[in-house]
């Protein structure tokens, strides 16, 4: 599933199966960039591998989400300053499907989903655009969540991440995880 994928910014506990990843997300960490709250972080764990083509990223999640922010799901990351991340985030105590998109200032968007048990999550790169679907509780991700602007033939890592920007942490499980380049 991971094999050849790297850590940015590796927690203290993870563990990758033959199926699977589980990762316990260490406090005081995320992404993001100014915008509302004035701070810059660039702290979350992200596992995954660099190319430079076009490509579909899948995973599927479930996490175990107890505090504010508590999210888990997949990310594509140029630098500091240019990322895509998407997936489950804990929001005044409930489950949220969101993304944020990075360009230079970070931009939220999110939508209830009625605190589902598992989230798929696809990012499909094209040209100068990634297209975010989701589907919950194991159906298909066909509900378009986003379309993002993406430097094309820009190198990026692409995987998955989790983060706990105000929580003590929380553990998550990463299944289905799927990454096919295309051309």
């Amino acid at each position: 599933m991971i094999k050849g994928w790297t850590w940015f910014n590796e927690p203290a506990t993870w563990t990758a199966g033959e199926d699977s990843l589980t990762v316990t997300t260490d406090p005081d960490t995320d992404f993001w960039r100014t915008t509302h709250y004035g701070f810059i972080r660039d702290t979350g764990h992200l596992l995954g591998t660099e190319l430079e083509v076009d490509f579909t990223l899948t995973a599927t999640v479930a996490g175990d989400y107890r505090e504010q922010y508590d999210q888990a799901g997949i990310a594509i990351r140029v630098d500091e300053q240019n990322w895509i991340k998407s997936g489950i985030e804990l929001v005044d105590g409930h489950q949220r499907i969101s993304a944020v998109v990075t360009r230079g200032f970070s931009d939220w968007s999110m939508a209830p989903v009625d605190d589902p048990a598992t989230v798929t999550v696809r990012a499909e790169r094209s040209g100068d655009t990634v297209s975010i679907r989701y589907g919950l509780d194991g159906a298909e991700p066909t509900t378009l969540l986003r379309l993002a602007y993406l430097p094309p033939a820009t190198t990026v890592r692409a995987g998955v991440m989790a983060a706990s920007p105000t929580g003590r942490g929380f553990t998550t499980r990463f299944t289905k995880v799927a990454l096919a380049p295309r051309g």
